[in-house]
């Protein structure tokens, strides 16, 4: 969906165009650590006592969970959880 107007949506474009190359990776870095900061905060708040595996297991799960084959998914998920034998189902 996109309801920006084009000639708005050119603007913007020719704003952050005209930021250097290291600005807009800098944006981007903030972006990407402003998302995983909100997913934290989201498996956090469903379990506030979740380890560090948990969180990390979350975050997989919800930026790249669903790029990957259920055995393939569980094989990094045992890797995080340090288990050499993953369990699929």
């Amino acid at each position: 969906m996109n309801d920006t107007p084009p000639g708005i949506d050119a603007r913007y474009r020719a704003m952050l165009l005209a930021r250097s190359g290291e600005e807009r990776l800098k944006m981007g870095c903030a972006m990407r650590d402003t998302a995983r900061a909100l997913v934290e905060a989201s498996i956090r708040a469903h379990d506030p006592h979740a380890t560090p595996e948990a969180i990390r297991k979350g975050i997989f799960l919800r930026f790249y969970g669903h790029e990957f084959p259920a055995d393939i998914r569980a094989k990094i998920l045992a890797t995080i959880e340090g288990t050499a034998d993953p369990v699929t189902k």
